[in-house]
């Protein structure tokens, strides 16, 4: 069988290598794809938005599955385009990917179906003067406050305001300045939650749920959590502080009842279901969901899967998922993002990137997001450039790897964290 990967990331990479890899497969293309992913496929110049253009050369070519990447084309209708022409796809329908496409829907859906999450209220740019009496009437006890653009911000749209003057600037951006475009139309003012962060994603076809192994996410771009949100600077899995008892909670609590609700909206949900989860207290609240695998999470997580993925995609586009457990290998991943300078402000491009066949190592996979060839050299394109990922059976073990990876790694402006999995390696 052919398959068809849709987008150009780390994520898209990793999917296409691991697919690759499975015995049903006769061939793997990425559209758009980067130059980095053709040892495991062809890279085919359409973009994830051209539904017209990717179903036409999906029925040209006999691509029996294709596997959706990133969140926009889901947001914006891809599964509805193509099953609506008979094409196999793994993503869930508009409708139900309306989970990342509005934080408000999903805050709604939390409320009604007593889903565990921060207590928050939505405005619209209608109700600007509204939110800043809201933020106007709350003490300085109240924060940090948590502000939120309802749709698809890259990642950048969630913003802890420390006091009363961050917020009311924040607002700001969000509702008069319209930092996000149409995604700030409305914006969710929320309780700040403390307390350690894990992301759990799920295949689900509308009526059996397989968990994965959990990962933790790195957002900030610097070490120690610190600046500015970015779309993922790194991630590990599995999480050891995380127990097979609160794993079950938070399937109990909030990945069952979400599949109840949506099964009572009479909406039908196939593909990832990620959720973004907050633990505080040995308690899950629920902080968003994605709609799509994660970047990087898909990195640390899809290298440890000791069986083929394709059967499962399939199965979750058929309604046929039948087995209650993945069978992993008993190691440990770890994935460090390499940023391109001036990354999330900025973004520097076209910048040389050396070191990439050097490091010698073994278990070391390198997945390619903002990569371009330019002139027989391989240069950065932007964003985050290089994902380096590490297995071994320790953490201790994975990060040595890593990082001795990432000292052979050179392009102008590099950026990346050095504490990532630090937490598992000292739990």
């Amino acid at each position: 069988m052919k398959v068809l990967v849709i987008g150009s990331g780390g994520r898209e990479h990793c999917l296409a290598w691991k697919i690759s890899k499975s015995t049903l497969v006769d061939k793997v293309y990425v559209a758009p794809g980067n130059s980095g992913m053709a040892d495991v496929a062809e890279c085919v110049d359409i973009g994830p938005e051209d539904f017209k253009a990717l179903a036409a050369f999906c029925q040209k070519e006999g691509i029996s599955l294709t596997v959706v990447g990133p969140e926009a084309p889901l947001v914006k209708g891809i599964a509805d385009y193509f099953q609506d022409r008979g094409l196999v796809i793994f993503g869930p329908r508009k409708k139900a990917a309306m989970l990342e496409g509005s934080k408000v829907f999903t805050k709604r859906i939390s409320n009604k179906y007593g889903i565990p999450t921060a207590e928050g209220v939505e405005f619209g740019q209608e109700d600007y003067e509204k939110a800043r009496d809201h933020l106007n009437g709350l003490d300085d006890k109240s924060y940090p406050k948590v502000l939120k653009a309802d749709g698809l911000a890259a990642g950048k749209g969630v913003i802890i305001a420390g006091n009363k003057k961050e917020a009311l600037s924040c607002l700001d951006d969000l509702l008069l300045r319209k930092k996000f475009g149409d995604a700030s139309k409305k914006v969710i003012i929320e309780d700040f939650l403390s307390g350690y962060e894990v992301s759990l994603l799920c295949l689900y076809d509308g009526e059996s749920v397989l968990p994965m192994d959990l990962a933790q996410d790195y957002k900030r771009i610097y070490d120690g959590d610190k600046g500015p949100n970015t779309g993922g600077m790194g991630s590990y899995s599995p999480v050891p502080f995380v127990s097979e008892a609160l794993k079950e909670k938070i399937l109990e609590k909030i990945i069952y009842p979400t599949c109840r609700g949506l099964h009572s909206e009479n909406i039908r949900y196939q593909g990832v279901l990620y959720a973004g989860l907050m633990i505080c207290e040995h308690e899950p609240y629920l902080l968003e969901y994605n709609v799509r695998f994660g970047d990087p999470e898909t990195q640390a997580i899809l290298p440890r899967l000791k069986e083929d993925i394709v059967p499962y995609l399939l199965d979750t586009t058929k309604g046929t998922l039948s087995k209650k457990n993945m069978v992993w290998e008993d190691s440990r991943g770890v994935c460090a993002v390499l940023a391109s300078k001036g990354y999330p402000k900025s973004s520097s491009r076209g910048d040389i990137i050396e070191g990439l066949d050097g490091h010698g190592l073994e278990d070391i996979l390198i997945f390619h997001s903002g990569t371009r060839m330019d002139g027989g050299r391989l240069v950065t394109d932007g964003g985050r450039v290089l994902g380096v990922v590490g297995k071994a059976e320790t953490f201790t073990s994975a990060r040595k790897k890593v990082y001795s990876a990432i000292e052979k790694i050179r392009f102008s402006g590099m950026q990346f964290r050095k504490d990532i999995a630090l937490r598992a390696e000292e739990a």
